[in-house]
């Protein structure tokens, strides 16, 4: 029935080819119109997974409590009072800037944490440091009187006396000296000068922490652009270019969060997106010169090919509404499948032209013996992809959706505008068999060793089956992200470092009191590196640090707060300050020998050529030297009237971010070992579950992502598997067909996989889509095989079934073989594993079903 069915409606397209074709087309235009305007790509990787699951609702319950912004601004400067200047100037300006953001804040900065910051050292830290200060009371009265060039040469003069009194080592000072003496030939040589006292009050190099700031930016999103958020962060941008802050403070400036990353994602997959489909479907025209040899039928195949594809686009955003940063291969998916149904026609009427010189005649014929392959390979096709549409993963689900009706609608346009177009072109008759005579020894070598290829193949695929334990799956969505985005790689440097809490664990309790407990028992992990609280920003011993404070604060306070300070240096004096500070450093060295004595020469010479130098390159240098001295001095000043802190003190801006308006207070949980190790960060999620099952925050989410996507893709397996059993069994009507057609799936799939081990070609969230691939294309390919022996035919290789399935998995392979170029890294991924499972599918459909099928039971009569 199915056949007579297909029959007629291909002899009432080409008997009424006009209609049909302009109907078609009609469709096609409005269609495509359509697409085109709600084309949407929706980039948030987290909303792939249904967000109904209990952790995925944990997730969105603490983001309501704990709102996170949507742009982290990383802001990086050569010394830690430049990085604060920066970031003090551009949180200012983008706090001006109502229009484009809600809330902008500098978490670790402002009064609270410069007043009490001494605080958070330990005592031992801190009375060495007070100690430091008191016996630095000289230098510090010097610098506060006069916190000038002078001044500064004044205190290193001071101290080079300390050396001719015996009072301290010339080497002890080889660290400030080499310090200046960088600083004074940067100025010298024109190039970017600073000079960081407080690095030099550290007495050790500044990190990474010291020299970067973070500025937390809630932007105002529109949500009717393409990219809602990329308004806001081209203003920060144009902020900080207004500030000059590269210039000024030698600041760069750099954004992430998931405002950026998103909008950065969709650029590269735009981007990426014209450059494969172009890709695509330049290589399928060639390949389908190859398989049909005429421009007539090869135009037939991509008109009809692009109707169907403009008509699923259309279809599929009806459907979800907006493509996924998976769907959104729906594309080059559906030129690779979609092409095949065509292929298989256009090849089938190539051969029934050859023995019939009626077009359409021939037309009828490729129906009647290609209709009922063609309709179970889409049945089976839609299937697999169908097998998604119950499970949690939300992209992949969404996909099936768009490509399992996409599959259908390339199976209908290639019985009815394809033979429409076929019968207007009317491509020439067929002078020579349509098929792969060249593979007639192939086709008598597998008859003959049928059995020991068989038993091979099982055997090989059986041995390798070890390797599937080993199977990894890369369950980091940010490694699907194009590292060379400023976002993306702004962000894997963040997460390097534990503190910054890339990868952090969330837990919420009822009360700040249950936090402290909770935080306890989960710090005596040993996957577990720290736990922080509100209760976190309370320092210990303060009785102890206070004591510390006030008393060398009431050692140094007469030095420190002179009652009058020297009136502004001349250049003139500058110049006597700059001799007699070279006098001293050459009184001092004199024939000694060592760091000191190096430093100290080094220095000399430096500064008697900034004594002789343009006036100009002395502002350099005191621009160097001056307005971190004054910062310096003024942070001490606050940092010395440090006052007890407890949980009632903390500024209500930070303590919002730890404790609700009810309450509830989080606990954070960082990570101990790499954080990028994605065996460090399972074993971590694992161990905190197991106390705090209700735990939430990114490393959760990471891990419980990949057991969904995991329980997923075996859910929608046995789902496919069997849903497309049934179907075979339905069509076929014999078990031995149905286990004919999926014990070759079996091996192409088991093969695909032990590939992977092999090549070390990780399973992730976006080249997963892969297996219900090898599932459609898979049956379908072996479909063909069956029926055609169940028909009765045999030297397969030669015929031109295999003509056509050659020629279609070449056009398949090519069209996702072209993802394998994007510099999107999920995209490239996908590209791979698609290619790698189409050539095991092709191989099992070519070579190794025939060997398994044998002669068939009923060989076709003689002509």
């Amino acid at each position: 029935m199915l056949t007579s069915i297909i029959t007629r409606i291909v002899a009432f397209c080409t008997g009424r080819p006009w209609q049909v074709i302009i109907l078609a087309l009609l469709l096609a235009l409005g269609t495509g119109a359509y697409a085109v305007k709600r084309f949407a790509i929706h980039t948030d990787i987290d909303d792939l997974i249904s967000q109904d699951l209990p952790w995925s609702q944990r997730a969105q319950q603490y983001a309501k409590r704990f709102p996170q912004r949507g742009i982290l601004v990383v802001l990086d400067a050569p010394t830690p009072e430049l990085a604060d200047q920066a970031a003090a100037k551009l949180t200012a300006a983008l706090q001006a800037r109502r229009d484009r953001f809600r809330s902008v804040s500098q978490p670790g900065a402002g009064s609270f944490f410069e007043q009490n910051g001494l605080l958070f050292l330990s005592v031992d830290e801190l009375k060495q440091a007070m100690d430091g200060l008191t016996r630095a009371n000289d230098l510090l009265g010097t610098l506060a009187a006069d916190p000038s060039l002078r001044g500064a040469l004044d205190a290193l003069s001071l101290a080079v006396m300390g050396v001719q009194r015996r009072e301290i080592q010339l080497d002890d000072l080889a660290r400030p000296m080499t310090m200046a003496a960088d600083t004074i030939g940067a100025a010298l040589a024109g190039r970017p000068a600073s000079f960081s006292w407080r690095v030099l009050a550290s007495g050790k190099p500044a990190e990474r922490a010291d020299l970067q700031r973070l500025i937390q930016v809630e932007p105002i999103l529109d949500f009717g652009a393409l990219q809602p958020g990329r308004a806001a962060t081209e203003t920060i941008d144009e902020v900080a270019a207004q500030l000059d802050l590269a210039k000024t403070d030698q600041a760069r400036i750099r954004q992430t969060g998931r405002v950026p990353i998103d909008d950065d994602e969709l650029a590269t997959i735009r981007q990426n997106l014209g450059v494969t489909a172009a890709v695509s479907l330049c290589a399928v025209t060639i390949i389908l010169w190859l398989a049909l040899r005429w421009f007539r039928l090869i135009f037939a195949v991509v008109v009809s090919l692009l109707a169907g594809l403009s008509v699923s686009l259309a279809m599929g955003l009806l459907l979800v509404g907006a493509l996924n940063v998976i769907s959104v291969a729906f594309f080059v998916l559906f030129v690779g499948l979609g092409v095949d149904f065509g292929l298989q026609f256009s090849v089938r009427y190539r051969a029934e032209r050859h023995e019939c010189a009626d077009l359409r005649g021939a037309l009828r014929r490729a129906a009647t013996k290609a209709g009922v392959p063609l309709a179970l390979a889409a049945a089976a096709t839609a299937v697999g992809f169908a097998s998604f549409l119950p499970t949690a993963y939300r992209g992949l689900s969404e996909l099936g959706q768009i490509a399992g009706m996409g599959m259908l609608i390339a199976f209908l346009t290639s019985i009815t505008l394809l033979p429409a177009l076929l019968q207007v072109l009317k491509p020439p008759s067929e002078t020579r068999p349509v098929g792969f005579k060249a593979l007639a020894p192939l086709d008598r070598f597998l008859m003959r060793n049928r059995v020991p290829i068989v038993i091979g193949t099982f055997f090989t695929v059986g041995i390798a089956s070890p390797l599937l334990f080993f199977l990894p799956f890369d369950f980091d969505p940010n490694h699907m992200r194009s590292p060379e985005t400023r976002s993306i790689a702004t962000y894997l440097e963040l997460r390097t470092d534990p503190q910054a809490g890339a990868n952090a664990i969330e837990v919420v309790l009822p009360n700040l009191s249950a936090a402290n407990a909770e935080a306890g028992r989960l710090a005596q992990l040993t996957q577990v590196a720290q736990t922080r609280t509100l209760s976190s920003f309370v320092p210990d011993a303060q009785d102890d640090k206070l004591k510390l404070i006030r008393d060398a604060a009431r050692a140094i306070d007469s030095s420190l707060n002179p009652g009058e300070l020297e009136p502004e240096p001349s250049d003139k004096d500058t110049i006597e300050a700059l001799t007699g500070t070279v006098e001293s450093l050459s009184k001092v060295t004199g024939n000694r020998q060592g760091v000191g004595a190096d430093a100290a020469r080094r220095l000399a010479g430096l500064l008697t050529r900034l004594a002789t130098s343009d006036a100009s390159i002395r502002e350099r240098a005191t621009q160097a030297f001056v307005p971190s001295l004054r910062l310096a001095l003024d942070r001490l000043r606050s940092g010395l009237k440090a006052q007890r802190i407890s949980i009632d003190t903390i500024p209500s801006e930070l303590a919002r971010k730890w404790v609700t308006s009810d309450g509830s207070a989080r606990v954070e949980v960082l990570p101990k070992g790499d954080p990028n190790d994605t065996e460090t960060l399972r074993s971590f999620v694992q161990a905190v579950l197991a106390i705090e099952p209700n735990a939430t925050g990114p490393a959760v989410q990471l891990f419980e992502a990949a057991n969904t996507v995991v329980r997923s893709f075996v859910q929608a397996g046995f789902f496919a598997f069997g849903a497309i059993a049934v179907l075979l069994l339905i069509a076929l009507r014999r078990i031995s067909d149905v286990l004919l057609t999926l014990v070759p799936l079996l091996i192409a799939g088991a093969a695909t996989l032990e590939l992977c081990v092999v090549l070390r070609l990780p399973l992730n969230f976006a080249n997963i889509i892969a297996l219900p691939l090898l599932l459609g294309v898979g049956v379908a390919f072996k479909i063909y095989y069956v029926l055609a022996w169940r028909a009765g035919k045999t030297e397969l290789l030669q015929s031109s079934l295999t003509r056509a399935v050659v020629f279609s998995a070449m056009t398949t392979a090519t069209a996702f073989g072209s993802l394998w170029l994007s510099s999107h890294p999920g995209t490239s991924s996908m590209g791979k594993l698609m290619a790698l499972a189409l050539v095991c599918t092709m191989l099992a459909a070519v070579l190794f079903q025939p060997a398994l099928m044998g002669p068939p039971r009923n060989a076709a009569p003689p002509r």
